[in-house]
């Protein structure tokens, strides 16, 4: 990223040296100055891409997990609004036990893809230099990618159900019959691997044929795609919960019950496809299926 003139930029310039260089161009907002300088102290693109998505991802999923560890060690106070109320909370051990297994599925599956997607961010045309996208552009990508990602989780998840790739792939998931948030991405190196393609797999797509999606948005829908994972593996139904708000929406209660009795609502954010496909499980699909408690 060629964001200042080198001529301009003292020798061995700090970063906050940079900031004050990037402040002074007027055409950028705050955020984009910050952003150009955060690039220009780096001086590697490919390390301060995978630098600031990495980082992301892990503040945004154990800083997301975090009110639902706390919600698990009050059951007094939050139990009313567990769904399977019937079964204790995870204990610090289990918590522990597989916080282990999410940093290593973290550091050795992930962040080597992390590395290499700012090549085939280049080689799929993805921006990354100032200026952001505008906020329609950012929304209306990012629910595109929500619908998109929703259709191939959907299929896939229901493949992955398949006695010969659940007994492969996708029997650690279903350890925990009464998921809690951490849980949402405690899975087998070859599940994190392939659902992890309908995440990114959009954007990459999307900016080869249009050239015109951004890496903030991308950042913006691993964060918020992240959140909706952590939060539907919860194990808590709020009042206030977005599928109360939006009936669409599949929320904590939907995934809740596909952990509960083993198939069916296999989407990942909405609940079309499982009532399109008559895949809703257990007793709201109007047969009661053999429950896992």
């Amino acid at each position: 990223m060629e964001s200042f003139n080198s001529t301009s930029l003292p020798h061995m310039a700090s970063y906050a040296d940079l900031v004050k260089l990037a402040h002074q161009n007027p055409n950028l907002s705050s955020l984009e100055n910050l952003w150009e300088a955060y690039y220009t102290y780096w001086n590697n693109d490919v390390l301060a891409t995978g630098i600031i998505t990495f980082i992301a991802h892990e503040l945004i999923y154990f800083g997301r997990c975090l009110p639902w560890i706390i919600a698990d060690a009050m059951p007094g106070t939050f139990n009313r609004w567990r769904i399977q109320d019937h079964k204790p909370p995870p204990s610090f051990a289990t918590q522990w036990s597989c916080t282990k297994y999410i940093l290593a599925i973290h550091f050795i599956v992930e962040l080597p893809l992390i590395v290499l997607f700012h090549p085939m961010m280049d080689l799929c045309g993805l921006k990354y230099t100032s200026p952001f996208p505008d906020l329609k552009t950012l929304a209306t990508q990012l629910a595109i990618f929500f619908v998109v990602e929703d259709t191939y989780h959907y299929w896939l998840h229901r493949a992955f159900h398949w006695g010969p790739l659940y007994r492969s792939i996708h029997r650690i998931h279903h350890q925990y019959a009464a998921p809690f948030g951490l849980t949402a991405e405690y899975a087998s190196p070859w599940e994190t691997l392939l659902l992890g393609m309908g995440t990114i797999a959009p954007p990459l797509v999307m900016a080869h044929f249009t050239g015109n999606v951004h890496l903030v948005t991308v950042l913006a829908w691993m964060g918020l795609r992240q959140v909706q994972a952590i939060d539907c593996h919860s194990g808590y139904d709020f009042p206030w919960s977005l599928r109360r708000i939006f009936p669409f929406w599949g929320g904590a209660d939907w995934h809740d019950d596909h952990h509960r009795y083993f198939v069916g609502n296999y989407s990942s954010s909405f609940r079309h496809w499982d009532i399109l496909m008559g895949t809703i499980a257990g007793p709201k699909n109007g047969r009661e299926k053999k429950r896992r408690d």
